[in-house]
């Protein structure tokens, strides 16, 4: 018996099976793309990557220009800021031990500047091994991650001290207010909790800010300063910054001044309770007991607005000035302030040296 062989009906199969083929072959390449794009989404956490449109490159690493680009400058710096680090890690630590080994210092002062000497230990550590590791080096340069990681850490500590300074204010204004409510009203339950705002505020207002700077595309690698500071990285975007602009004019203004506000207020109602007060001797032990913190914080809130409250485009080389003093030379100052000037501090530094030395 004889097939019928229709050549209509071969090319019908043969046109199936193409097309499945082809349906096999569009899968895979959808797939594949797919598989491409997440990758380069991947990538836009940290790595380099490259935008289409402008061929722009988002850079591995930056050069930190540092406060001079003379080699013959570096090893003299070197020689100035690794004494000033040194101090500045042993002086708070001091604090801390004899706050710690005292018990007449374990009061909510104390306590609030134990943990403000614990912090500035932690601010100079984020940018001066860095600084002197650039000032021995011919490269000076930074990976992109820990850039961010760099200002991250900076902006938290930075922004702790400023609600500690706070903290301590308000502290100042229930002493001499309500002396004899003091111990009630700076519990230990209120303690922890203005530790905790301390911590919290700044750390999410860092993550903000870094999560903001991590969608800029930078035209240079090239940072004129001394660490990756928001300012200097945020000159090097040729993408649009208008949205991080504002958030540091709104955001940033509100974190900044929240702790300021407290401090302002605290002492004009420290001011007026003094004034009230008849005796003489009594004005100067009340005034004697805030002068060593309003000294850090003229130091500390001066710098800082000489340098921040000014528009991104005025922003040059001659900040770095005021840079140093809230980042380097105040943190290094507070040991000798507090102490120097307390003499409950410096009993308890003198009971401390006493034990160390007999050990």
């Amino acid at each position: 018996m004889e097939r019928n062989h229709n050549p209509d009906n071969c090319n019908v199969l043969n046109f199936f099976f193409a097309d499945k083929k082809n349906k096999r072959r569009n899968f895979g390449q959808i797939v594949s793309d797919v598989g491409r794009i997440c990758y380069s989404v991947s990538l836009s956490l940290g790595e380099p990557t490259t935008t289409g449109r402008n061929n722009l490159t988002r850079p591995s690493e930056f050069i930190l220009l540092g406060l001079s680009s003379r080699p013959e400058d570096q090893k003299p710096l070197f020689a100035v800021f690794l004494p000033i680090y040194l101090i500045t890690v042993i002086g708070n630590l001091l604090i801390i031990l004899a706050i710690r080994s005292d018990t007449r210092l374990q009061t909510p002062m104390y306590f609030f500047l134990s943990i403000l000497s614990f912090v500035d230990i932690c601010y100079v550590t984020v940018i001066i091994p860095k600084m002197l590791v650039n000032f021995l080096s011919e490269t000076k340069t930074i990976s992109y991650g820990e850039c961010l990681t760099q200002m991250y850490f900076f902006l938290a500590f930075g922004n702790t001290d400023s609600y500690l300074l706070a903290a301590m204010a308000i502290d100042r204004y229930v002493a001499i207010r309500n002396p004899f409510h003091y111990i009630t009203i700076m519990s230990h339950r209120s303690c922890v909790l203005l530790l905790v705002l301390s911590f919290c505020i700044p750390h999410f207002h860092s993550l903000l800010h870094i999560l903001l700077t991590n969608q800029l595309i930078c035209a240079s690698n090239v940072i004129h300063h001394f660490f990756c500071d928001d300012q200097p990285v945020l000159k090097l975007s040729c993408s649009s910054h208008f949205v991080k602009e504002i958030t540091v004019m709104t955001e940033g203004l509100a974190v900044i001044m929240t702790p300021f506000s407290c401090i302002i207020i605290s002492y004009l109602r420290i001011l007026i309770t003094v004034l009230k007060i008849p005796s003489a001797a009594g004005k100067h032990k009340a005034f004697s007991t805030c002068g060593s913190h309003l000294t850090v914080v003229t130091l500390f809130y001066g710098s800082i607005s000489y340098v921040y409250f000014q528009p991104l485009s005025n922003y040059t080389v001659k900040d770095q000035i005021a840079t140093i003093i809230y980042t380097v030379l105040t943190p290094m100052l507070n040991p000798f302030i507090y102490s120097l000037r307390n003499k409950d501090m410096k009993q308890g530094l003198a009971k401390l040296m006493h034990r160390m030395k007999c050990q």
